[in-house]
């Protein structure tokens, strides 16, 4: 058998993309190897399934001034240095990487003994972790086709971000049971990543009396994030997380309101499902997400909100106005050239480490 690592890590859209590959790649012939940091949500994770899990030393690179910047590149280097090794042992054929800070001494480590390196970059202008990777990958995968302007043209595939199939496979009649909801009203899905995101939340509460009028509501809100007030408030249902549950909330979905996160933007193309983005800010970000969104608005796949000008008001009024032109919507997505991501990248791993 071959042997690919993956590696990945800091927050879950660096970690769920790898997921969704590793039936794949089994199926391909691959035996599976992860690194990660000694204690990030990678670990976690990845503990679900049965991967051997290395950790290493790691450490952020930041534009900012932070006392951290003078102790996180000896971690860095320490990182390399344990990834060279356990690399060096393992003599794996290829290594395919999903980003985060974590990643870069891993593939500067293969690179280095001369192992392939696959990245994978989701959002629409590269972060600074990848453009540390760039110079030594062999393909570069991306989500977004303004991306390919921002690569090297010999080593930029259009890809999408892999997604896990599960999601697809869940149940409107389960979803509905679940919430407690009538089949005959149609069903806004509220999330705000994995955190949660406080704005959204407050307006899509303040928006409730407008929204139940014509539509039911489950809000995956973040940990920590319930409203005891409207716990039995009929047709809104509200829930900190879900896993296995989540798939069904999907399938039951009809709209879908949501962060610009690059892989929840990527599981809502890849379930044709309308939605409405609400990009964090350019002030509590790079701006990745605005530009993210403004992307799938320009294919047609999406209506965008900016979060300067939310208000429960104006929420409620694109609410309708996405769900009167959903089909629209959905066209468009069945027609993306981004659907086939698991398929390419499998394909991208085999010809590199041929």
């Amino acid at each position: 058998m071959k042997k690919i690592v993956l590696t990945g890590g800091g927050t879950a859209g660096h970690v769920t993309p790898n997921i969704a590959l590793l039936p794949h790649l089994k199926a391909a012939g691959f035996e599976v190897f992860y690194i990660g940091s000694y204690d990030g949500i990678e670990k976690r994770l990845i503990g679900d399934f049965d991967i051997p899990y290395t950790g290493i030393s790691t450490g952020k690179f930041r534009r900012y001034l932070d006392i951290k910047n003078l102790t996180d590149p000896f971690r860095v280097v320490k990182g390399y240095s344990q990834a060279r090794k356990y690399l060096k042992e393992l003599k794996p054929d290829v290594v395919f990487s999903k980003g985060g800070f974590v990643s870069v001494p891993v593939v500067r480590a293969a690179a280095s003994l001369k192992i392939p390196c696959i990245i994978h970059e989701s959002d629409m202008t590269p972060g600074l972790a990848n453009k540390l990777c760039i110079p030594v990958a062999a393909r570069i995968c991306c989500n977004f086709p303004e991306t390919l302007q921002e690569l090297p043209a010999s080593k930029a595939v259009l890809t999408g971000s892999p997604i896990r199939e599960e999601l697809a496979n869940g149940s409107r009649l389960e979803g509905l049971k679940l919430c407690g909801f009538s089949a005959g009203r149609p069903v806004i899905m509220v999330v705000g990543g994995s955190q949660g995101a406080a704005s959204i939340n407050e307006a899509v509460r303040k928006a409730l009396p407008m929204l139940l009028q014509d539509f039911q509501v489950v809000h995956l809100c973040g940990k920590g994030k319930l409203d005891d007030t409207l716990l039995t408030l009929t047709g809104y249902k509200q829930f900190e997380y879900l896993k296995s549950e989540l798939k069904d909330i999907f399938a039951m979905a009809d709209v879908v309101i949501s962060r610009a996160g690059a892989n929840a933007i990527c599981e809502l193309l890849a379930l044709a499902k309308p939605n409405l983005l609400i990009p964090l800010p350019a002030a509590k970000s790079r701006g990745d997400q605005i530009l993210n969104a403004r992307s799938f608005a320009s294919q047609g796949f999406s209506l965008v909100l900016s979060e300067d000008d939310l208000t429960e008001t104006l929420l409620t009024e694109k609410v309708q106005e996405l769900y009167c032109s959903r089909q629209t919507y959905i066209e468009a997505m069945r027609q993306s050239r981004q659907l086939n991501a698991i398929d390419t990248i499998v394909g991208l791993i085999k010809e590199v480490s041929a």
